[in-house]
């Protein structure tokens, strides 16, 4: 399940769960329209809530970073599930996405 609320110019995503193949796909459409907004300049996970994620969900994940990325805005990730943080830490992700507390 996806949630979002908007600030300013920061959208907040809690994601509940699996993050898997299907589930990667059902909301990246939802996703990219949510920060399709140019004044949207920081976009944050909140992972907290989720109990998997696979290669597709990192996908997807980096795939909001270049989006943001390519004009000059921000990701973070806040995660409370120490396998999902494993996960990041082995992937690298924390070297371009901000981790929050």
């Amino acid at each position: 399940m996806l949630t979002h609320e908007r600030q300013r110019a920061t959208v907040e995503i809690k994601l509940t769960g699996e993050l898997d193949h299907n589930y990667a796909n059902q909301i990246r459409p939802q996703l990219d329209d949510l920060i399709s907004d140019p004044t949207i300049k920081r976009l944050v996970f909140d992972l907290d809530e989720l109990h998997f994620m696979d290669s597709s969900g990192i996908g997807m994940i980096i795939g909001r970073y270049k989006l943001m990325a390519r004009r000059g805005g921000r990701v973070a990730v806040r995660c409370g599930n120490r396998q999902i943080d494993r996960i990041f830490e082995m992937a690298g992700l924390y070297q371009i996405i901000e981790k929050l507390a």
